[in-house]
């Protein structure tokens, strides 16, 4: 039966699976179990359900199944041996989307409390359990699932046949201690989009008994936390020019900006400023005016990326903060070319500057639709046009092949990767080719530069999202 502690002010419910021996296991605030309520108590959760064991795995998950029905909000369900940062389950907990998603850590191998998943741009498109395997893992799941208020029916639904299931013993050598895995083996197979969190350098293990909760709770103190959320407030996959000579010093700003009590969209004011300012001294047409326009657009550039990082430092990130940051980059870039046009001067400087605006236009169109496309798919379940896969499917046999297996492998290749990211121009580099262009020679060779660079970048994202759609 589920015991329940509830908060007022949130809309998170946290289900925690007391059904091993080792959630009763000692620690310093008590139990394991104790430990991981007194975490929650931290954390932006409404409610607390604790489900006792009482009828075996079926039991366990008819439970959840109940819990989704009739809750509203997020619900996240793990087990109660598991121990973690606080900070591992505020990267779903805080997360401002309240979606669905999956803790999982990239550099542990597959165990039988640590089952393999494959994650692809940021998502879980494969999980296993001791019944389904995942070919090409490479990353493991680690207990703790978010399931977002759309998709608590879905949850729902597969609790109930994956209950079933265990109950007619028709999921092979599965256990108790596995309700979470087949949960999100569940939740991937059935379309729903899983978004991959990855813990980095923390840690999040379930235990089986107390030399293993001892060594996984001194593990734990060994991590700065503090340090990896400011690690983590920088983009992992950056551009080059954004990783190495802007990420390196500007993430050194971001505490003294949370202490001033700066938002990301006073940063992201003060960028659009500064290049405004950087337009005007474009216009003046005067070789010193394009250097210090060029300093002017770099310096804006950096409070761009300052912007992103105080966002996911504060986790006030969100998809509309997201869309709006994007318009500021494409409104910033805009008037720069009309900066650049007019210090020129004359007509042709003008057909040049609206095609390198209309060649940018083409390469984020091809982009977002993109992206749009594969967020209609993911929403309802089609995983482009297959169906969704059987529960009693014990393998995934999909492989990558081809152009898109290609890129997968030049991904593995650390200086391909780099090259790759340098190749499709993004906007660091953008802005730096602009600003050395414009100062050291005039606004002709920026945008003919732009027009060269930018249709081969347009070309590469083409070729390789016709890659990816064909698979």
């Amino acid at each position: 039966m589920p015991d329940s502690l509830t908060r007022e002010g949130t809309t998170t419910s946290v289900v925690l699976l007391a059904t091993t021996p080792a959630c009763r296991l000692s620690c310093a605030d008590g139990t394991l179990l104790d430990r991981l309520s007194d975490q929650f108590a931290a954390l932006p959760v409404r409610d607390v359900q604790v489900v006792t064991p009482g009828g075996g795995l079926g039991a366990d998950l008819r439970g959840v199944a109940k819990i989704a029905r009739v809750s509203s909000g997020t619900v996240v369900v793990l087990p109660a041996d598991l121990v973690a940062h606080t900070e591992a389950l505020a990267l779903l907990l805080e997360h401002p989307a309240r979606d669905t998603g999956a803790l999982v850590s990239h550099d542990e191998a597959a165990a039988p409390m640590r089952p393999p998943v494959r994650v692809e741009s940021g998502r879980v498109v494969a999980a296993g359990s001791s019944f389904h395997t995942v070919p090409e893992a490479n990353a493991t799941f680690r207990g703790v699932l978010q399931t977002g208020e759309a998709d608590l029916a879905s949850l729902a639904d597969l609790a109930e046949e994956l209950a079933e299931l265990a109950d007619l013993g028709k999921l092979g050598p599965v256990t108790p201690v596995e309700a979470v895995d087949l949960l999100l083996v569940g939740l991937v197979r059935a379309g729903v989009r899983v978004r991959a969190a990855a813990i980095g350098p923390l840690h999040a293990d379930r235990v089986t008994g107390q030399h293993a909760a001892d060594s996984a709770l001194t593990r734990l103190a060994e991590v700065d936390e503090a340090r990896v959320r400011l690690d983590t407030s920088v983009k992992a996959d950056d551009g080059f020019f954004a990783t190495f000579f802007v990420s390196t010093w500007s993430r050194h700003l971001i505490r003294p900006a949370v202490r001033l009590k700066l938002t990301p969209n006073a940063v992201t004011g003060v960028s659009i400023g500064l290049a405004a300012l950087a337009a005007v001294w474009f216009s003046a047409g005067t070789q010193s005016g394009r250097a210090a326009g060029g300093a002017l657009f770099v310096m804006s550039f950096a409070l761009d990326c300052l912007d992103g990082q105080l966002a996911r430092y504060t986790r006030t990130f969100s998809p509309l903060g997201a869309w709006a940051d994007g318009m500021a980059d494409r409104l910033k870039e805009y008037l720069v070319y009309v900066g650049l046009a007019f210090g020129h001067g004359g007509t042709t400087i003008w057909y040049l500057a609206a095609a390198a605006m209309i060649t940018q236009v083409v390469r984020h169109s091809i982009d977002y639709s993109y992206a749009g496309a594969l967020a209609d798919a993911g929403r309802v379940g089609a995983l482009w046009a297959r169906p969704a896969r059987s529960l009693l499917e014990p393998a995934d046999a999909r492989h990558a092949h081809g152009m898109l297996g290609l890129a997968q492998r030049l991904e593995s290749d650390s200086l391909a990767r780099w090259l790759r990211k340098i190749v499709v121009l993004p906007i660091g580099e953008r802005t730096v080719l602009i600003a050395v262009t414009a100062a050291v020679w005039d606004a002709r060779v920026t945008f003919v530069s732009l027009l060269c660079w930018g249709g081969v970048a347009a070309l590469y994202q083409l070729a390789g999202r016709l890659a990816r759609s064909a698979r």
